[in-house]
């Protein structure tokens, strides 16, 4: 029942986030430079030091995940990550939910694949800006600001793909520290 809970619920929000225009017709050029000035004030006001999280998950699979991601000072010092949905019996349960601290993060020791990469926002707007936003043939970028002004879905997908094409990023929360 929790699976299929969480298949609708993906399925809603997918539809939502997919039945927005195309490129074509949708401008995020304004949306996206407003957000970047939300975001600029929110880093001197929180002395560049918060945690977000970022949510994903599967149709495919119908695995659930979030990861969250503690920055201090601008660097990234703690990455936790978590299995929401849809795992628990095909995923050993040592890899269910783990944390890396500052200096686990990224070593050979602790390759979690699984888990959004560490990035601090600026990062995220970088990659937002330079490659997720761009115009591509054949596909369609999506931009919303949901966090008080602050990025919350950023990426685009490939027309022709069928399962689990967004490539990007959704985050679900931003805190200040």
């Amino acid at each position: 029942m929790k699976n299929r809970n969480y298949l609708i619920t993906f399925l809603l929000i997918s539809g939502l986030l997919f039945s927005c225009s195309s490129d074509d017709d949708f401008n995020y050029q304004n949306d996206f430079e407003s957000s970047q000035k939300s975001w600029l004030s929110f880093k001197e006001s929180s002395n560049n030091s918060y945690t977000y999280v970022v949510s994903g998950g599967s149709v495919f699979t119908s695995y659930g995940w979030e990861t969250t991601i503690t920055v201090s000072n601008g660097k990234v010092i703690e990455r936790e990550f978590r299995y929401t949905t849809g795992a628990e019996n095909f995923i050993p349960v040592d890899q269910l939910e783990w944390i890396e601290n500052e200096n686990e993060i990224g070593s050979s020791e602790h390759e979690h694949t699984s888990a959004f990469s560490a990035l601090t926002l600026d990062e995220i707007y970088n990659l937002a800006e330079q490659e997720w936003l761009i115009k591509r043939k054949g596909a369609t970028s999506y931009f919303a600001s949901e966090n008080n002004g602050l990025i919350s879905s950023c990426g685009y997908t490939k027309k022709e793909c069928l399962d689990d094409c967004f490539v990007g990023v959704t985050i679900k929360t931003i805190t200040a520290l």
